[in-house]
């Protein structure tokens, strides 16, 4: 122990004064009473397998120890990345001010220890009490053999990823009141989804809607465009008023849809405008998927596919697309979803209401189409995969690449190489709507920097037909189930995306309804109208 280090056990507590000032207490009542266990520290032997319980308990012990007195160098060394620890540990101190740590143990569940911080920040004069829980895992060092701590940043708090730092001081960017299209104020406590969205918009518009920083412990992110996350406020700031596209009533629709189905995401848009009317995620990760997602889209991408054999003449809604029990493009076979019975004459509004994956298979093969064809008719006219979306928060504008071989037809069906979110899928379907294309925004377009992405549009009878596909998808066809009781000018597309690894698909769906296009996806939902159809008929009932 260092000097100037005193230590005693009372009550169960390890109590650690530094200088004679209370720095910190790691809290070992279940740790005493354990037996001792093999030593797991600097001078531990080589061994193999994973850590014993002992060799668990002993290294949180030690690390939490070392914590809790301030030592971060010494703390650093239990873990199996001692230069990023330590610069963590060090930064928990001189940069947040954080003081009298106490670090309480919990029960070990395999190689997992969870634990509990309580600590006081201080700054310029100011104490502010802080709580929170965490968790560390114990693994085998790869060349030492030694049991450490697997180092991570969410280790030394919760709200942590990789490269982000918890700082205290003037406040990153001011505080913002965000309000919906109609005024009501939107927060991520009554709005989870939210909360990530309400960050980015703080620090890209917070100076810009008249907002002045306050003092706050707050975590910096390390990734562009994220916003920082207000952990405790000193000083508060005054906050600017921000106006959004959104509709309080779809959001709250929105976020009851995905809740019912974990690994969800929708998107809402107005295709009037591109207004974004609605953005909600059910994720663990707290991911954005619904802006910043990349998967396989499955049969919802049959909709630019389609489009793109009208517009070069192959077929027509009317026109011939049979459907096969299979399909063979370039040695690689496809089939339809189990259960489908051919049709040989069958037209494209017949195949694309059913989802016959083999139909369109089959029509990438003709004249004039070329292994470019689709990446230009979602380029040119659907405004993808050209990463030129400025939305108002990160977002990614989906990925059509030209491909070769197999892909070819694996793109045509949504998998291959294809990549879209619930955004660019909500587009999608207000494009095939309107025939326009209205780059989405979050914002009015007066906060946003530079032009917004644009894209020529489809021809009226496209669009015509387009629409007479979806709408029979909506009533009579694969997202009948799910779009039932939806009145009005309707349509939908239906899709189901193959992943390696998943016992199920994604399940992906797009709809309209009046001036409302919404798209969702939920990760190993199944078939698109299982799972994501509910959530996007959901959101269609509240509307804009």
């Amino acid at each position: 122990m260092r000097k100037g280090v005193k230590a005693a056990l009372v009550g169960g507590v390890f109590t650690v004064m530094v200088g004679g000032a209370g720095y910190g207490a790691y809290n070992v009542v279940n740790a005493v009473n354990g037996g001792g266990g093999s030593s797991s520290g600097k001078s531990g032997a080589s061994r193999s397998g994973p850590p014993t319980r002992d060799e668990v308990r002993e290294t949180a012990r030690e690390f939490l120890g070392a914590w809790a007195e301030g030592d971060a160098d010494g703390a650093a060394a239990y873990t199996d990345n001692a230069e990023a620890a330590a610069e963590a540990l060090t930064g928990f101190r001189e940069d947040a001010y954080i003081r009298k740590v106490e670090l309480t143990r919990g029960r070990i569940s395999g190689t997992r220890v969870p634990f509990t911080v309580r600590a006081t920040v201080t700054y310029e004069g100011k104490s502010k009490q802080l709580r929170y829980a965490s968790a560390l895992e114990v693994v085998r060092g790869v060349h030492t053999g030694r049991a450490l701590v697997d180092w991570r940043a969410s280790v030394l708090h919760p709200e942590l990823r990789r490269g982000d730092t918890l700082e205290t001081g003037e406040a990153a960017a001011p505080p913002i009141v965000a309000v919906d299209r109609n005024g009501v104020v939107l927060t991520g406590k009554k709005y989870p989804s939210l909360a990530p969205v309400l960050d980015q918009l703080r620090a890209k518009y917070g100076e810009q809607a008249g907002g002045r920083p306050g003092v706050e412990l707050y975590v910096r992110r390390a990734e562009k465009g994220a916003g920082a996350k207000t952990l405790l406020t000193f000083a508060k700031g005054r906050p600017g008023r921000l106006p959004t596209t959104l509709s309080a009533a779809a959001q709250r629709a929105a976020e009851d849809a995905v809740a019912r189905h974990p690994e969800s995401s929708v998107v809402a848009v107005r295709p009037s405008s591109g207004d974004v009317l609605a953005v909600a995620n059910h994720r663990a990760d707290k991911f954005n998927a619904a802006f910043e997602g990349k998967l396989a889209p499955g049969s919802t991408m049959k909709i630019v596919t389609a489009a793109m054999l009208i517009d070069k003449g192959v077929t027509k809604a009317s026109g011939p697309a049979p459907c096969t029990p299979e399909a063979t493009w370039q040695s690689q076979t496809f089939h339809n979803l189990r259960g489908m019975t051919p049709n040989e004459d069958a037209t494209l509004a017949d195949s694309f209401a059913r989802s016959c994956n083999t139909a369109f298979v089959k029509l990438v093969d003709e004249k004039p189409l070329t292994d470019a064809s689709l990446t230009e008719e979602a380029n040119t006219n659907f405004g993808l995969g050209r990463d030129d979306w400025r939305t108002g928060i990160t977002s990614a504008d989906g990925s059509v690449p030209a491909s070769g071989g197999p892909d070819r037809a694996a793109n045509a069906i949504g998998q291959g190489q294809v990549q879209l979110n619930p955004l660019n899928l909500a587009s999608v379907a207000a494009t095939a709507m309107t025939g326009s294309f209205r780059q989405p925004v979050l914002v009015p377009k007066k906060f946003i920097d530079g032009e917004l992405a644009t894209a020529r549009g489809l021809s009226a009878g496209t669009v015509a037909q387009l629409r007479q596909m979806m709408r029979r998808t909506a009533v009579a066809g694969t997202g009948a189930r799910a779009m039932a009781g939806l009145g009005g000018d309707v349509g939908a597309k239906t899709g189901s995306a193959e992943v390696d690894g998943q016992t199920k698909p994604n399940s992906w769906f797009a709809g309209y309804r009046g001036d409302t296009a919404v798209a969702a996806m939920a990760q190993e939902g199944g078939h698109g109208g299982d799972t994501a159809g509910p959530i996007v008929a959901a959101v269609l009932r509240a509307g804009g």
